[in-house]
């Protein structure tokens, strides 16, 4: 019998890194449930629960023999044309239910978008810091990841001559993120409009992840690119869900919205994947985006409330500086002055090393820079409950103010 010399494991796959936020959120878990008494920023998942009235319809679906089958995998006909409705009402843009394509979450509509407009080679710039899963899902796509490196001095925003050094021959798309994960940064309406012509001048793809649309503070307004620039209407894909705006993480209901071409293939693709998404968690969803938003509402005066109480205490800290996110929840300061120095007999070189020695002796869970292209910050969640944020944070306040 001739050994096996191949991989187990295929290149491909072999490649997939780790979701660090994930990663971070079941390390607090599981020192949690050993007795320690870690408090975790790492997972961008909202404290409250689903609103009673989503529940309800989950439970109700339940009970239909309708949902007990296979339905369409490009998602129920009435939560299709839903999604479209709720799209117009919240961002102008219209659109007709073929376009729209219903997930196994958001993540899945990320993938597919890529791997639905990429060939081998293909370039798509990315602006970081950016959101983990970005890059693991171009990659699966053949593509290649081309990135425009922002920080806190401009509010983690990127200019259109940023993105204009990076544009080659090769590049198909332009991933854009506003509110973002990790940095909470929003651009305005007029800045979402010139990077929009730039993109259509240009003959991008624009690829949008508009899930923190409902999540924007103070001043600050959510633009949605494809109705900044109706032109590109044939070149831009939409990616959303309901985790984020409705408390709705565990239900894993996510969307696709774009040409009909574009959607008819991811659709395809689906078909092969995972078939449709859970019935009774696409009946949630059509609860979720044909009801009001009052508790959208009360979740975001909570998280503004945090969001300004944590800004301030990690401004406090010596060698800590966090610019104001807009938008999200999310809060990525730079530790990038504090690297080096002493603390408690270490030298921390990285901010990934620095969020070991603070898991350990702090008790607290952050996600490193690293994870998001951007080493030297760390990213904290501010969607965890007031109590624990103030404590956390404070934790941290204190061991960082050890160093030397």
């Amino acid at each position: 019998m001739v050994a096996m010399t191949r991989p187990r494991i295929s290149a491909r796959i072999s490649a997939i890194s780790e979701s660090a936020t994930l990663a971070v959120d079941a390390r607090a878990k599981a020192m949690k449930a050993a007795g320690r008494p870690v408090i975790g920023f790492g997972a961008g998942e909202p404290d409250f629960p689903t609103p009673d009235y989503i529940v309800e319809a989950a439970v109700e679906a339940s009970r239909n023999p309708r949902f007990h089958k296979y339905t369409p995998a490009g998602g129920l006909p009435e939560l299709k044309q839903a999604i479209a409705d709720k799209t117009l009402r919240d961002s102008g843009f219209q659109v007709d239910a073929s376009q729209v394509l219903v997930t196994n979450g958001g993540k899945q509509a990320v993938y597919e978008a890529f791997a639905t407009l990429l060939d081998p080679g293909d370039e798509v710039i990315v602006i970081a810091p950016y959101w983990t899963t970005y890059p693991e899902a171009i990659r699966l796509a053949g593509g290649v990841q081309v990135d425009v490196v922002t920080d806190e001095t401009t509010g983690y925003l990127a200019t259109v001559e940023q993105l204009e050094e990076k544009l080659t021959d090769r590049t198909k798309v332009l991933l854009f993120v506003s509110p973002s994960n990790p940095t909470g940064a929003v651009y305005t309406p007029a800045q979402v409009e010139e990077i929009g012509r730039w993109a259509l001048d240009k003959g991008l793809w624009v690829v949008t992840d508009e899930i923190y649309e409902h999540l924007v503070y103070g001043d600050a307004v959510f633009s949605s690119i494809a109705t900044a620039v109706p032109e590109l209407r044939e070149r831009v894909v939409v990616l959303n869900g309901v985790a984020k705006t409705y408390a709705m993480t565990g239900w894993r209901v996510g969307w696709l919205i774009g040409p009909s071409d574009v959607v008819k293939a991811a659709t395809n693709l689906q078909s092969h994947a995972t078939s449709n998404v859970a019935n009774v968690s696409q009946a949630a969803a059509l609860a979720a985006v044909t009801g009001d938003l009052s508790a959208v509402a009360q979740m975001r005066e909570a998280f503004d409330r945090r969001r300004q109480t944590i800004v301030r205490m990690l401004n406090e800290i010596p060698g800590v500086l966090c610019p104001e996110p807009l938008g999200a929840f999310y809060a990525y300061p730079s530790v990038k002055a504090l690297l080096g120095k002493e603390l408690r007999g270490r030298r921390p070189q990285t901010s990934a090393e620095l969020a070991e020695l603070i898991l350990e002796e702090a008790e607290v869970a952050l996600v490193p820079g690293e994870a998001f292209g951007t080493p030297g910050y760390f990213r904290l969640s501010y969607a965890l409950g007031d109590d624990d944020l103030a404590e956390g944070v404070s934790r941290v306040a204190k061991l960082l103010g050890e160093a030397r």
